[in-house]
């Protein structure tokens, strides 16, 4: 009987399918590319076998603990769920070398990821569908940061939002009211590229939408819309309010239903023109005076314990590890 159970413990482990879960990276979101992971890690339903696939700040690549190189964990593993955020895993850096290599992965493919990860790019394509944007500019190191200031502030009234052109989690953002303090911004976003985004302020509340593929029967399900309500000191949803563990989030969210269905059909929208697949989550403010504006979309949502697509799901009566599956299901048949 021992010899029976353990000769069917062998089947079930060889018949698991093995995910790799790749987080790190080398992009200024390590960290919480690396709390995504581990929820990930933590929550796989049990017919999967999860693997850790960790890249350091380097770009080393490690499997399970030891180091590695990507050829020998694609051969290790029958899908990737790609857990990083930021730049090379979130722009399609990454996303080639999985496609060259033929590998699955969850998330959206090259092109989507290379758009989403653009602001500028991402708004016109925002803008050839409908929705509508803040006015904004790009800026750039070479001119100098009292130049650009001084343009953008001929071109746009204050206050303005200062963010790089690619990243996330609002690092390196800022809102500013005056020209010595849009010169210091512009100063501090340069550290993460030599292009820099100006919008302007729309001031209102904040709120994004998840949206799913193929899921309860939808093509793009948008999950419930949530209201953001930072703490007052921050003035807005930057990083340490994303993290901080202080600010509100309201799901589903306080507004007139007329508003989360825009939001919601706008969240629809802007996954399907960036061509994104899998999943997303698009970041909106609603504007007492000028409706809903998008702001930007998130191809690689945080997956992490405190991140929003989880409550939403949780709202839902979806849960996370079922999410999962449907994403690793996704990645495997498309």
């Amino acid at each position: 009987m021992a010899e029976i159970n353990i000769f069917l413990s062998y089947n079930n482990i060889m018949s698991l399918i093995k995910v790799g879960v790749l987080r790190g990276g080398p992009s200024s979101e390590h960290e919480i590319s690396l709390k995504t992971g581990k929820s990930v890690l933590l929550n796989l339903p049990e017919k999967y076998s999860g693997s850790d696939v960790f890249i350091n700040k380097e770009g080393d690549w490690h499997l399970d603990r030891r180091p590695s190189d990507h050829e020998r964990v694609f051969r290790s593993v029958d899908v990737i769920f790609n857990a990083l955020h930021g730049s090379y895993g979130e722009d399609g850096k990454v996303q080639q070398t999985l496609e060259h290599f033929g590998m699955p992965y969850t998330g959206s493919g090259v092109v989507a990821s290379a758009l989403g990860m653009n602001k500028i790019l991402a708004r016109e394509e925002f803008k050839k569908v409908g929705l509508k944007v803040p006015k904004a500019t790009s800026v750039s190191a070479d001119e100098g940061s009292l130049k650009e200031a001084e343009r953008v502030f001929r071109t746009i009234s204050p206050p303005w939002v200062v963010k790089p052109i690619s990243g996330g989690s609002s690092v390196g953002v800022s809102v500013v009211k005056s020209l010595p303090a849009l010169m210091s911004a512009l100063d501090v976003a340069f550290d993460s590229g030599q292009k820099v985004f100006v919008e302007e302020y729309i001031a209102g509340k904040e709120a994004t939408c998840g949206v799913i593929d193929d899921f309860r029967g939808e093509k793009y399900y948008a999950l419930p819309v949530i209201e953001i309500i930072p703490p007052s000191r921050f003035g807005f949803f930057n990083y340490d309010a994303k993290y901080c563990g202080e600010t509100k989030e309201i799901c589903p969210a306080n507004f007139d239903m007329s508003i989360k269905k825009e939001i919601e059909n706008m969240a629809k929208k802007a996954h399907s023109a960036l061509g994104c697949r899998h999943y997303s989550r698009t970041d909106f403010i609603v504007s007492p005076r000028g409706g809903v504006y998008i702001l930007e979309l998130n191809t690689l949502p945080g997956l992490t314990e405190e991140s929003l697509v989880p409550k939403a799901l949780s709202a839902v009566g979806a849960s996370y590890g079922d999410f999962l599956d449907h994403l690793i299901k996704l990645a495997l048949t498309k």
